[in-house]
């Protein structure tokens, strides 16, 4: 089933605004077995969005527009749709008094434009749209369906998940069974992947296909699968999950598509271990990251922020002579912070860092980009030094990654 995907808005054509909508569609409609065949962004325009209705429409068995569904003038997508689809506006009592009781919830004062968002179509069907004023507007037309959705993207996200895609799925109920499974691999690049298994890639059978998604530090290799039902799906991914981790056992950290902290978390866990982060050039982006994670208060005890060196010493014990023999930026001295931090914090392990982010600092032995980092754990510490590049934010990314990923072989 093929689906076109309409985002419509001055605000995201000059950047102003980011579009999440499109997004949030597609990671919702894939798993069910649709394609997105493509999506287009356009202005606020009555011929922009004829235009591209109108193709979407030859080419895909269902189109979804978000945006130009509000009070405002700019907001001309009903008044387009009611060119296409045709029909006269007429207010729509139940959308009315959803509005008229949002309006009351939120303690304010509802004029004529907001009132006008009641009247729609009487050539579609109004789908409710609980977090907002603007409905949802479904469309059909010769065996192809239309859906009209706001811009707002929380509103866009519920709308879509909680009653549109029900009734996608209800009303295109003949299709195949499609599922997906993601592996994690890392020291291995993209390339080498591809030459190492690419006998095997050749010989998938009909219905399978891989996608590289290479990140910074490690890549997700996601296996999509077309069968006829789904029990066919779940042995067909069973066997190529199976294939790769007998022959890339040594790359593979996760079967299930997973970020770097839920691989730590879940390992940490697995092991009944807990873990401490020291930071200094990564600013504390260790734990933040860590500790948008639900439950991994069970695995985290803390972390400290130990951007000079006078904390380096005073709350780590680092010592003072290893920091003038081998400079804050040095392996001794990421060493020294890691144990420091499993030892003030109590914890089974502790991950350091200390580097160079830049733009500046940097010298002919240290040049930015430069990261130490050291691991303490039960089995002992180790330590290593990385040259990453990039600007100062790539560089604390790509050093977090880093070390989230290498507390793995430490662990």
């Amino acid at each position: 089933m093929k689906l076109s995907i309409i985002v419509i808005g001055d605000e995201l054509l000059i950047g102003q605004v980011v579009d999440t909508n499109s997004g949030d569609i597609a990671r919702m409609i894939v798993p069910a077995g649709w394609s997105v065949e493509k999506v287009i962004t356009i202005h606020d325009d009555a011929d922009a969005i004829r235009s591209a209705i109108r193709s979407a429409l030859e080419s895909s068995d269902v189109v979804l527009t978000t945006g130009g569904l509000g009070p405002t003038k700019d907001d001309i997508t009903k008044a387009t749709l009611l060119d296409i689809f045709g029909g006269t506006l007429k207010r729509d009592d139940t959308v009315l008094a959803h509005i008229r009781e949002v309006f009351a919830r939120r303690g304010l004062h509802m004029n004529a434009l907001t009132e006008s968002q009641a009247m729609v179509p009487d050539s579609c069907r109004v789908i409710p749209n609980e977090l907002g004023t603007a409905p949802v507007m479904w469309f059909e037309r010769d065996g192809k369906v239309l859906v009209s959705m706001p811009g707002v993207p929380f509103e866009t996200r519920h709308a879509f998940a909680v009653e549109v895609l029900p009734r996608l799925l209800d009303r295109f109920a003949d299709r195949a069974a499609i599922g997906h499974r993601t592996l994690v691999l890392t020291g291995i690049t993209e390339s080498d992947l591809a030459e190492r298994i690419a006998d095997w890639e050749d010989g998938l059978a009909e219905g399978l296909h891989l996608a590289y998604l290479p990140q910074a530090g490690y890549i997700r290799l996601r296996i999509d699968c077309v069968a006829p039902d789904e029990g066919a799906v779940a042995l067909m991914l069973d066997q190529c999950v199976q294939w790769l981790t007998d022959n890339l056992s040594e790359h593979v950290v996760a079967t299930a598509d997973l970020t770097p902290e839920q691989i730590v978390m879940e390992r940490l866990q697995r092991a009944h271990l807990t873990l401490a982060t020291a930071e200094s050039c990564t600013g504390g982006n260790i734990a933040h990251r860590l500790t948008m994670l639900a439950g991994v208060s069970e695995v985290f005890n803390g972390g400290v922020v130990a951007y000079s060196n006078e904390v380096k010493m005073q709350v780590l014990g680092v010592s003072a002579a290893t920091l003038e023999a081998n400079g804050a930026v040095s392996e001794p001295v990421a060493r020294e912070m890691a144990e420091g931090a499993r030892r003030a914090l109590g914890a089974d392990c502790a991950i350091a860092t200390s580097g160079i982010a830049g733009p500046g600092g940097g010298t002919p032995a240290k040049p930015v980009g430069t990261v130490c980092m050291a691991f303490a754990t039960p089995r002992g510490t180790t330590s290593c030094t990385l040259h990453l590049p990039g600007n100062r934010a790539r560089v604390i990314d790509r050093a977090t990654t880093e070390a989230l990923l290498r507390l793995l072989d430490a662990i």
